[in-house]
């Protein structure tokens, strides 16, 4: 996959997360770049961007750094095949102390 194609997809992707986070209303910020900064009451943080170089979208939160490419139209863990927006309702979920889907 090309850049372009990659920038389209996580660009796609990166909008769909934020919807999803701000439709929770959760403290967010987006910031240039393809950025997504959440912050939560205990003062922790869940960083959500793209590594075009790698040709994916990483997230780092408390438990540790995550990352997805994607794959027959969706994106999943480079660990373990989870699909992104499982993992960052749990990840999401852990930090906010309440459940969180998408």
């Amino acid at each position: 996959m090309d850049e372009t194609e990659f920038n389209r997809l996580a660009d796609a992707m990166l909008k769909r997360i934020e919807d999803a986070l701000d439709a929770q209303a959760l403290d967010l910020e987006v910031k240039p770049g393809g950025v997504i900064e959440v912050a939560f009451d205990d003062g922790s943080r869940i960083i959500i961007n793209r590594h075009t170089a790698a040709r994916e979208i990483w997230i780092a939160a408390r438990s540790g750094g995550f990352h997805f490419r994607p794959e027959n139209g969706r994106w999943v863990g480079t660990r373990d095949g989870a699909e992104l927006m499982e993992a960052l309702g749990r990840l999401v979920s852990g930090q906010a102390g309440r459940p969180i889907a998408f």
